[in-house]
């Protein structure tokens, strides 16, 4: 089974967004001692489905990521993507200005230090400007969101970003259409493992919130594993139905 796992902050708030460190730690040694590669998201896509393999992603770019995350990373060699809002950078979380009920305000990473974790073998792509609601932008708006931020991440750091993720996971085909004309490929928060027909754009992941407890680690690519995994995604789509239902 191939999958993306993904994380925003490590602290222990917790928030839906928040995974607490030590649990952190515990996910990181599960995937090493289980023997899972992990791999970057890049060498993911070129194989087959009959492969067990992870990437590693983060959203937001979290301060706390330089304290909590590379350094487990590191002492295990793994390779990890990092999607940051530039608009943001430095800054914290409050994305419009605007706090979001249970979610903690954070800081977030500035352009030093993601040089920095560039250097370290971190790789950085987009998660737009601002982190708004993308299908409810028009033209002038996405269009500065999607690709702003892969010209901002380009003259600041030197290289154009390949990845994308979609803030709250929402894609539209308008707002793929714009995006692929800017990156190699995209990630949404769609819960399920990768599958040989996925299209570039719409990427899957899981996110590792729901991976807290080992027994929901055990048997990774099992049918049992992969059950659970259909029954979460199912619960996640009723309760992104119901808030979709209650911003119309």
């Amino acid at each position: 089974m191939r999958a993306i796992l993904t994380w925003h902050s490590l602290d222990s708030s917790g928030s839906p967004i928040s995974v607490p460190p030590d649990e952190f730690r515990r996910q990181v040694e599960w995937l090493a001692h289980s023997k899972i590669p992990v791999v970057t998201i890049e060498r993911l896509l070129e194989l087959s489905d009959e492969t067990d393999a992870a990437a590693l992603s983060f959203d937001d770019g979290f301060a706390n990521f330089s304290r909590e995350a590379l350094p487990v990373l590191a002492a295990h060699g793994f390779p990890c993507t990092m999607f940051v809002v530039t608009g943001h950078i430095g800054k914290d979380n409050r994305w419009g200005g605007r706090e979001e009920p249970g979610i903690p305000v954070l800081p977030l990473l500035d352009w030093e230090e993601l040089g920095r974790l560039r250097e370290q073998g971190v790789s950085l792509a987009a998660h737009t400007a601002t982190h708004p609601h993308l299908p409810g932008c028009d033209a002038p708006r996405l269009a500065a969101e999607v690709v702003r931020s892969a010209d901002v991440l380009a003259s600041t750091l030197g290289r154009v970003p390949d990845g994308f993720a979609y803030p709250y996971g929402e894609v539209s085909a308008d707002v793929e259409r714009v995006v692929a004309a800017t990156y190699r490929w995209a990630c949404t928060t769609e819960f399920r493992a990768l599958e040989c027909h996925d299209a570039p754009h719409r990427l899957p992941r899981l996110d590792a919130w729901y991976l807290r407890a080992p027994a929901r680690r055990a048997g990774w690519g099992s049918r049992r594993f992969r059950t659970w995994i259909w029954s979460r995604r199912q619960g996640r789509r009723a309760r992104s139905w119901l808030r979709g239902a209650v911003r119309r």
